[in-house]
């Protein structure tokens, strides 16, 4: 039995969820999503809790329990809290900046490179080097720091590049190293 799809979800004051079907929609002070979840689980809404269960004990229903839970959750927590992720720029020289809603960064290449972030996500960049990704929705976010991460991730010999807040970076002995 899944310990994490047995567990039910509170709904904060000002967050409203309407489901339809597998269809569930949740509203909040910072914005509107919407998911449909597979046929395998149910969602139900008790008072200020919401219940995912399994709709048998079938393998695929047994994988997708937790998921779904999961998948709610961060429903109900992004739009009454939303999600951040916090990234480093190492490096000299190495610095980002925002123009209009474009996240610029200058990280060695011969130009800079620039990238436009999805819909309903917000770049911020404090100091030059630490860019801050916000949103409501925790996968959009996460996968846009993925993809300012891979513009230079950190190589493990001097540790240049971007790395996640608090990311360790194994480091490597260069070649005068070695005897």
């Amino acid at each position: 039995m899944s310990r994490i799809g047995k567990r039910p979800i509170d709904i904060p004051g000002k967050v409203t969820i309407a489901i339809d079907g597998q269809a569930v929609t949740v509203k909040g002070p910072k914005g509107e999503l919407s998911r449909v979840l597979p046929s395998e689980v149910a969602i139900v809404q008790e008072g200020e809790t919401i219940l995912v269960t399994r709709q048998d004990e079938s393998r695929a229903a047994r994988q997708r329990h937790g998921l779904c839970r999961t998948l709610v959750a961060n429903m109900v927590e992004g739009v009454s809290q939303g999600f951040q992720r916090r990234l480093e720029i190492q490096g000299v020289g190495y610095r980002a900046q925002v123009q209009g809603r474009n996240l610029v960064l200058n990280v060695g290449y011969s130009k800079p490179v620039e990238l436009e972030p999805p819909t309903g996500i917000q770049v911020a960049v404090e100091n030059n080097t630490n860019v801050v990704v916000s949103g409501i929705d925790k996968e959009v976010v996460g996968n846009t720091a993925a993809r300012i991460r891979a513009v230079r991730p950190p190589e493990p010999y001097k540790g240049k590049g971007i790395r996640y807040a608090g990311e360790a970076v194994r480091r490597k002995v260069g070649k005068a190293g070695k005897k």
